[in-house]
């Protein structure tokens, strides 16, 4: 789960990270009276989007009383900044800047680790700064165990050339960024710029928070962080199911037993759909676990099939815990609920436990829409394909 700006600011200064004032508004003269409340010369007006590029599009505004706020909010309000509506702003304190850097705390997967990263240049493209200048950001993969303490804070700073001045405070700052990363069961801590401002203070001037879902039983309180309003709806149904389901841009619907099977499966089908007409992509990532009853079967393929975007539908299962006649069973019950909605292929291929029965069960069920397929190579082949067909191609 991302969090709003305004989200991770709060989360900050729980943990101590300093940060200037912000007041949420979610109209005009809500900002007006956030402004004056807050009371500075210049105050900043923010589109809270979980999405970058917000000041390029307008979206953030100085702002030097309380009707130039309001004036700012009128307009940023309701803008689309690259597919996301601004519902929301921030009206936070201006700041006098001397200097701007950046830091940031994620999962460094390929290397099954934490990762620390920091620069003197901050405020600035980081993605851009890391492929162009690569020695000009400092990374340091980090032991789970430990994670940001106050020795990698000082060796990360130390890599990335902060000034003596500055270095033990921007290092006290990191630790504390480390602890909110623990605490919180992120994924990503990230302050883009973190300042120094004119009277020597270290802040936190921006933040990007993404959270563990997988985490979320520990953290009741983050039913409150949650905006499923601008959610998928697909996402949201999927949730109140309990399924693990993320959207994605193209037209196979994925289903699988265990991340890393879903996982192979995307990119077998994306693979597959790369020569044909139309370049078919999966629609989905879904999971449906270890031990999923025919019931989660049929919610999974339920969700998939109301994604208007889907053309075909594949089933990849290995059955272990969940027996492919379990599955089967599910995409018949699936079907049957769905009844006249169901109007889109599905290709199956299970393998594993009850392989036989689960096989056997699709055949003598003979709905025209299901086809079994018997390697998993095959099967993407066969869903690009109608997927493709559907999309025009030949």
């Amino acid at each position: 789960m991302d969090l709003f700006e305004y989200q991770a600011r709060d989360l900050f200064e729980a943990y101590g990270v300093p940060v200037l004032r912000g007041i949420v508004a979610r109209t005009p003269a809500e900002a007006g009276a956030a402004a004056e409340e807050l009371g500075t010369a210049v105050v900043v007006v923010k589109a809270q989007v979980k999405v970058g590029g917000r000041g390029k599009a307008g979206g953030v505004k100085l702002a030097r009383s309380r009707e130039e706020a309001e004036q700012h909010a009128a307009a940023i309000l309701g803008m689309d900044i690259n597919g996301h509506t601004v519902e929301a702003v921030m009206v936070a304190e201006g700041a006098a800047i001397a200097e701007e850097y950046y830091c940031s705390m994620l999962l460094d997967r390929a290397n099954r680790c934490y990762l620390a990263m920091a620069s003197v240049e901050g405020g600035v493209d980081i993605e851009r700064l890391a492929e162009e200048r690569p020695d000009a950001l400092a990374r340091l993969l980090l032991d789970p165990r430990t994670g940001l303490d106050a020795d990698a804070a000082s060796a990360v700073v130390d890599a990335a050339g902060f000034a003596d001045d500055v270095a033990g405070e921007v290092a006290r700052v990191l630790t504390l960024i480390g602890t909110v990363y623990r605490e919180s069961d992120a994924t990503l801590v990230e302050v883009n710029p973190l300042v120094r401002t004119e009277d020597g203070r270290i802040v936190a001037l921006d933040g990007k928070v993404s959270l563990d879902d997988n985490a979320a039983f520990r953290h009741p309180e983050w039913a409150d962080l949650r905006d499923e309003s601008r959610d998928d709806p697909l996402e949201v149904r999927a949730r109140e199911k309990g399924l693990n389901y993320v959207k994605l841009d193209g037209q196979v619907g994925v289903i699988g037993n265990g991340a890393g099977l879903v996982m192979s499966t995307l990119d077998v089908v994306a693979y597959a759909g790369k020569n044909l007409p139309g370049m078919p992509k999966p629609a989905n990532f879904l999971d449906i676990g270890g031990g999923a009853s025919a019931q989660v079967m049929a919610d999974g393929l339920d969700i998939i099939l109301s994604d208007p975007q889907v053309s075909v539908v594949f089933v990849n299962v290995f059955g272990g815990i969940t027996a492919c006649s379990e599955v089967a069973k599910g995409i018949r019950e699936a079907l049957i609920q769905l009844g006249h909605r169901a109007t889109r292929p599905i290709v199956v291929r299970l393998d594993g436990n009850a392989v036989d029965v689960g096989r056997a069960m699709l055949e003598e069920y003979g709905h025209p829409l299901v086809e079994v397929v018997g390697t998993m190579d095959d099967a993407a082949a066969r869903a690009a394909e109608l997927a493709s067909a559907a999309l025009g191609g030949n």
